[in-house]
């Protein structure tokens, strides 16, 4: 399979192709094949049908869009390089969810990385309310309530915290989660389980006043 860089993966993802109908006629079996032959317009179609589902499930993990915009791109490429070995039995959403996971777990290291060295950056763009504000007011709170929930979601152990934000928030069904995080369904119970119990203790425990 040929190499097949963002650039280029954007750039096909842009173009026009008449296997763009496919993807939503039935013939996404035929897109797979076609993608792990190295077609690289079939993999355009299949990157253009998921970006915007892709998009999301990253924008949830990662505060800054551009910076979410850049992890699909590298989710897609690392897609692209895996593409052969492929297993058409798995859902390649899931797939695609599992290599944008990893992604996104590559960008907090390299993030605590560049804090370890110049200290926390300012709150970015995922802390602002919707256009439509109620109030001044409204927002402050608001703005301290989703501070305060990622605060306590920061403090979960990695494991536990994707496996509630793939149910709790990703709205995944317990086999699609335990799928992409690589676990057994009775794994994937327990751990939502475990994390609404931490999460629960450290929102009360950052609710209380201070002395």
């Amino acid at each position: 399979m040929k190499r097949m860089t963002a650039q280029a993966l954007v750039q096909s993802g842009q173009a026009r192709s008449p296997l763009r109908r496919v993807a939503f006629t039935g013939g996404f079996d035929d897109l797979i094949a076609g993608a792990r032959s190295g077609d690289r317009a079939a993999f355009s179609t299949l990157m253009r049908s998921h970006k915007d589902d892709l998009f999301r499930f990253v924008r949830r993990r990662v505060a800054n869009a551009d910076a979410a915009s850049d992890i699909v791109q590298e989710a897609f490429v690392a897609a692209w390089s895996a593409m052969a070995n492929f297993d058409p039995e798995r859902s390649f959403k899931t797939w695609l969810h599992a290599i944008a996971l990893n992604k996104c777990r590559d960008a907090a290291r390299r993030a605590a990385t560049r804090r370890a060295f110049w200290g926390d950056c300012p709150d970015g763009d995922d802390l602002r309310v919707a256009d439509e504000r109620p109030s001044p007011e409204a927002e402050t709170v608001s703005r301290d309530e989703l501070r305060m929930l990622r605060g306590a979601l920061a403090t979960l152990p990695e494991h536990l915290r994707e496996a509630l934000m793939l149910t709790a928030v990703d709205g995944l069904s317990q086999a699609a989660a335990s799928a992409t995080l690589g676990c057994s369904v009775k794994s994937l119970e327990y751990r939502v389980h475990r994390a609404r119990e931490l999460l629960t203790a450290e929102m009360e425990r950052s609710a209380m006043p201070r002395r």
